[in-house]
């Protein structure tokens, strides 16, 4: 009967089997090349585990005034400023239950809390290129941080706060802070936001001020011993209070020697180490979409993500590794591309990548505000990033597995065990313009026997399994759910996305639109167009998906 039900061709791992050919096209347009070939899946281990809500995305403070290369791209998306009445804004956090925020950004160094204990006027920021980071000093009103607070509660958002890390320090002429940080202020912040009892996910200390730092930079022993008296302060006001919020740092772009000192020095008083990506140079790049189908380019963060894990391996610390602010191309992206289609196969690639060394949680810049918001700075309407992101969140679950494919490197792949199940979910993108890409998948497992009693496959012993199903078995067809994600007429620079040949938008109330997968037969190979991204849920239980 079983052997009814499932064809299984097997092949020894070593042999590293991957039948790849080139032939003329099934496509409409003839010039496009069909290649096969076979995505191998570890199923019986994970290679990184994230948090639950893995996705998360920033608030930034930029008033209207910030412009990269003579154009202003952050509009009323400040914290100060934000429209929080906006239902497409509070229905697109809601859709995520729960959406991680990170507030924070440059400018966080730079602001003050107008709690009891702050003398100096609440002003906010006015353009100075004088200035450090071109701009005076700002001020969080505590009305508004009720405001804030009291959407957060209604988006059901975990929010994660960076604190201003140089206050009472003095900028010297090399560039370096110096000084003690004067944490007062932050202090008081914290004791008005326990005692009306919002809800913090987090408390971040500083924004890019470590390594070289941009505008300025933090010595890193002075830097640890100021993320211990944070935990400390943390500690104090919480007492009580479970489970207390997370103490985070530094916030800034990876450096070997200057985060190895912070994560020895500061040793159990920091739970997660948050590093910065911008790994596709400046938004007014104009080979940006070049650098974003380049697989070499997309593999340039490997160094950090591998970096980060070896040195919190080494020094025995319980602290995560987050991503706290990644957004492709800085000097707030480019319009029409961190905006548009392209962006997500930068995007979906760094989560994957991220996920697979371990990350626990990835912020995007921005939620809105910028030309990389997940959302339209004018008009709150999703950008294609937002489908991806909300996509990503509802298919992939918490443990990523290794993955291979010989066929070219311009089909990226990988696997997580699917949200919420068993089985497993693949994420193919094809950054090939010309090539289309046809995939079986196999397993490099041995079937175990609760396997063979769920889907009464026949027992052996091979190590490796191309697993697929017959067109048609006495007990059914078995299917999988796929989501293909596409440019509208094919336009890379498209701010509409595709799903399944459909366009993804909001309805006249701001919903967000729901994710219906085409039903395939489990018989058939995964067909990847040329330029686009597939999500392929797999009808398999693995071990490592128990």
């Amino acid at each position: 009967m079983g052997s009814q039900i499932l064809v299984v061709l097997f092949c020894v791992l070593s042999c590293s089997f991957v039948s790849v050919y080139s032939q003329g096209g099934n496509n409409k347009n003839n010039d496009t090349a069909s290649v096969q070939g076979t995505v191998v899946v570890d199923g019986d281990t994970t290679i990184g585990r994230t948090d639950e809500d893995f996705i998360c995305a920033t608030l930034d403070w930029w008033p209207p005034e910030k412009c990269d290369y003579g154009t202003c791209a952050w509009g009323h998306a400040s914290l100060i400023n934000l429209d929080l009445s906006n239902q497409i804004l509070l229905k697109a956090i809601q859709a995520f239950s729960p959406l991680k925020i990170r507030l924070g950004g440059t400018l966080q160094d730079k602001v003050i809390y107008d709690t009891p204990d702050n003398h100096q006027p609440c002003v906010q920021f006015v353009k100075n290129t004088s200035e450090l980071f071109t701009f005076t000093q700002g001020c969080l009103p505590m009305y508004r941080w009720d405001e804030l607070n009291a959407f957060f509660s209604k988006s059901g958002a975990k929010i994660i706060f960076g604190l201003n890390a140089l206050m009472g320090r003095t900028i010297q002429r090399d560039g370096s802070a110096a000084g003690a940080w004067n944490y007062s202020n932050a202090q008081s912040f914290i004791t008005y936001t326990v005692r009306h009892n919002y809800s913090i996910h987090g408390w971040e200390l500083g924004n890019e001020l470590s390594g070289s730092g941009v505008g300025t930079k933090v010595a890193a022993d002075q830097y640890a011993s100021n993320t211990i008296s944070l935990h400390d302060i943390v500690e104090n006001i919480y007492s009580g209070i479970e489970p207390k919020p997370l103490v985070l740092a530094p916030g800034g772009f990876y450096d070997a020697n200057w985060f190895r000192t912070l994560i020895t020095k500061a040793g159990n008083s920091v739970d997660a180490i948050t590093h910065h990506i911008y790994n596709l140079g400046p938004g007014v790049d104009p080979n940006l979409v070049e650098k974003i189908l380049d697989p070499s380019v997309l593999d340039n963060v490997l160094g950090s993500f591998r970096g980060l894990q070896s040195l919190l391996r080494s020094a025995g610390s319980s602290a995560t590794a987050w991503v706290g602010e990644s957004g492709g191309a800085y000097n707030s992206g480019r319009n029409h591309v961190s905006n548009a289609f392209v962006y997500s196969f930068w995007y979906l690639d760094q989560l994957a990548l991220a996920a697979s060394h371990d990350t626990k949680t990835y912020c995007r810049q921005s939620l809105i505000g910028g030309n990389y918001g997940l959302l339209n700075t004018a008009t709150f309407v999703p950008n294609p990033d937002y489908y991806s992101a909300l996509l990503w969140h509802r298919l992939m679950g918490r443990n990523a597995l290794s993955t291979s494919f010989s066929g070219s490197n311009k089909l990226r792949v990988y696997a997580h065990c699917s949200k919420y199940s068993k089985r497993f979910t693949l994420l193919l993108i094809n950054l090939d313009n010309s090539t289309a890409f046809e995939v079986n998948v196999g397993v490099n497992r041995t079937l175990t026997q609760q396997g063979l009693n769920n889907r009464k496959w026949p027992k052996h012993n091979r190590s490796y399994s191309i697993i697929r199903l017959p067109r048609h078995s006495k007990i059914g067809t078995m299917m999988r759910e796929e989501y293909h994600l596409t440019a509208k007429d094919g336009d890379l620079h498209s701010q509409t996305m595709l799903l399944n040949g459909k366009i993804l938008s909001v309805d006249s109330n701001g919903d967000i639109p729901s994710f219906e997968p085409s039903l395939v037969n489990s018989s058939e190979l995964i067909s990847v167009a040329p330029l686009s991204i597939v999500f392929a849920r797999i009808p398999y239980i693995l071990p490592a998906c128990r």
